[in-house]
Parts: structure tokens; C-alpha cells; sequence
């Protein structure tokens, strides 16, 4: 699994989890409990991993719903 994106909107996440889940694109959501830790002030961002085969596809699913700035730029994988 490769890194999508990540993202401290909450409403985003949830809107690109649904598009990912519509598309049949497996994807998990990483650091969504890490609020336990960080007091829920929302500042660690939780990353969307997709498979690898599947990632050009769901990013151009992203772009299409008007989400393509929360893609890293283009080139610029995520470390």
C-alpha cells in the first residue's frame, strides 16, 4: 500500500473514503485513533493509503471531485 494523502479534514476524509469505496479501490485510513494522544485538537494528520496498483486511478478520482489539492504535488511522493 502506498500513501494517497493526508489530511486533517475530517469532512474530506470522509468524502474521499466514500468516493475510494464507491470506486471498489482498497485504501485504509491511518492515525485516525491518534486523537488519544494528541488531546483531539486534530493536529496529526491521518493518511489514506491505497493499494499500489490503485493509486493513479484513485487520484484521478480525487481530481475529478474537485479534490486534487489535498493530492501531494505531482512527482513529490509523501515520505
Amino acid at each position: 500500500m502506498v500513501e494517497l494523502l493526508r489530511t486533517n479534514d475530517v469532512v474530506a476524509l470522509s468524502y474521499v473514503r466514500a468516493l475510494l469505496s464507491e470506486a471498489g479501490i482498497g485504501h485504509m485510513i491511518m492515525d485516525e485513533n491518534m486523537s488519544v494522544l494528541e488531546g483531539s485538537i486534530g493536529v496529526i494528520p491521518r493518511r489514506v493509503l491505497v493499494e499500489d496498483e490503485s493509486r493513479d486511478q484513485a487520484a484521478r478520482i480525487l481530481a475529478d471531485a474537485d479534490l486534487g489539492h489535498l493530492l501531494p504535488i505531482q512527482g513529490k511522493r509523501p515520505a
